[in-house]
């Protein structure tokens, strides 16, 4: 398994970084936020990425995609967080699309893939139901009618929720609330009777929504894959989801550090620039191998996405281990060298601590992971 790009990834990364220098950063995600958008994004800046064609990166060419690789859209989520891009990519191009390649029948991946790949439907995934994600703990019933079904229960942190034209939504058909089995998801309308969303803003400013759900119907078309084995399907969109968000967190990492160590240079205390200390010498050095050890990480988690490795999910969890591990440091030390300035709301470095933690929490935070990763390694 390589872990280094091959050309056509590295077209893709340098293309996504060219594009999100010029169009996004803080200054955009500063604007979205004090406009009070409720979208959380800039169109434009979704419409630019839908002319490049990034949500069909992932879909097949079949259904009127690129089937580019995971690789390839790791570049640019990477590129995403270096950014600070906010858009409904992950939750679309990502979580969307693969959601339907994996477990989509025929007629639901012609309906809707080519429509994610023009970029005329948006998707959000609602799986969470407490404080902390835990996918195992669905509440959220699927109750079989004449008709269909009928779903009840509440979702949290759905990130695009508030703007989303279709959530996947997960709910239990079958079992107890913790039952790995059980699990089936259905495809439902954002905008489907029963459906009440509630936007909350999240520490870097996107806002999640809480999707209440009652009595909301489903028939059987919207139905997500075989009936009560939706838990298999969640578990590979997780590991899909946490190898993505991984990539993003070393995107912030490497963007820190790359205007802490501009900051290093240019700022003069003592006459001399405070890059010449040997202690501030030290920690980027220490900071500079750490992201190292994350980018090969990630392309390694990324291709066995790719190859359907038997070994991903393990994968998957370690390096969002090692991606939360690194942009803690990063952010951290970001702060800290920049000084007093750093802390302020007019320095952009803030932004990327703020993001950082708010993906480091998504789908699973550190500790979760690593019980996770015991858990694959037979502890």
């Amino acid at each position: 398994m390589k872990l280094v790009l091959d050309n056509e990834e590295r077209m893709v990364r340098d293309s996504a970084e060219l594009f999100l220098t010029d169009t996004a950063g803080p200054s955009l995600l500063r604007e979205v936020r004090d406009s009070g958008n409720p979208l959380g994004y800039a169109e434009p800046l979704w419409q630019q990425m839908i002319d490049l064609g990034w949500p069909g990166i992932l879909v097949p060419e079949e259904f009127d995609g690129l089937g580019f690789s995971q690789v390839a859209m790791g570049q640019i989520m990477e590129q995403a967080g270096m950014s600070l891009a906010s858009s409904p990519l992950f939750s679309t191009a990502v979580l969307g699309a693969t959601a339907l390649t994996f477990a989509g029948n025929q007629q639901q991946k012609t309906e809707f893939l080519p429509k994610i790949a023009a970029g005329d439907l948006t998707f959000a995934l609602a799986v969470d139901e407490t404080a902390r994600h835990n996918a195992d703990h669905i509440r959220t019933v699927a109750n079989k009618t004449d008709q269909g079904y009928s779903l009840t229960g509440s979702k949290c942190f759905v990130v695009n929720g508030q703007s989303a034209d279709m959530l996947i939504v997960a709910a239990r058909t079958s079992g107890s609330d913790t039952d790995k089995n059980g699990i089936s998801l259905f495809i439902i309308a954002s905008e489907s009777a029963g459906i009440e969303s509630v936007t909350t803003s999240m520490m870097d400013s996107r806002p999640v929504a809480t999707i209440h759900l009652k009595n909301v119907h489903a028939d059987e078309s919207q139905r997500l894959g075989a009936l009560d084995q939706g838990g298999a399907t969640l578990a590979h969109l997780l590991t899909v989801a946490n190898v993505h968000l991984a990539a993003e967190l070393l995107g912030i990492s490497g963007e820190c550090f790359k205007r802490t160590l501009a900051y290093l240079k240019d700022r003069k205390q003592f006459g001399v620039a405070i890059g010449s200390f040997q202690a501030l010498q030290h920690r980027a050095a220490l900071l500079w191998v750490e992201i190292e050890l994350c980018k090969s990480g990630v392309i390694k988690a990324l291709r066995a996405l790719d190859a359907e490795d038997k070994d991903a999910a393990l994968l998957a969890s370690a390096i969002k281990v090692k991606a939360c591990k690194t942009a803690e440091l990063a952010t951290n030390e970001a702060i800290q060298m920049h000084g007093g300035i750093g802390m302020t709301d007019a320095f952009d470095v803030g932004f990327f601590i703020k993001r950082a933690r708010v993906a480091q929490m998504l789908f699973g935070d550190c500790r979760y992971h690593l019980n996770k990763f015991a858990e694959y390694s037979g502890y």
